[in-house]
């Protein structure tokens, strides 16, 4: 079996959650650029920003995770 340790472990849920976080962070930018009105702007940013701490909540959590050692969360069920 090979050997995988925790940074490694840490490192595919901090890749997805950068390319999500730009990509989101790039809509919003689009949706300023080309938004014909104000409260459209001001609506879709509020919701991007929510979902990108949310994106960044769930990071610090699976971080948690595996810094705990419970790497499978179907254990607790």
């Amino acid at each position: 079996m090979i050997f995988i340790n925790k940074k490694t472990k840490m490192l595919a849920p901090i890749i997805i959650s950068l390319i999500t976080v730009l990509f989101l962070l790039g809509y919003l930018t689009m949706l300023i650029w080309a938004a014909p009105s104000i409260s459209l702007i001001i609506i879709g940013g509020i919701v991007l920003l929510a979902l990108i701490g949310v994106m960044i909540a769930m990071l610090a959590e699976r971080i948690k995770e595996i810094r705990s050692g419970e790497e499978d969360d179907l254990s607790k069920y």
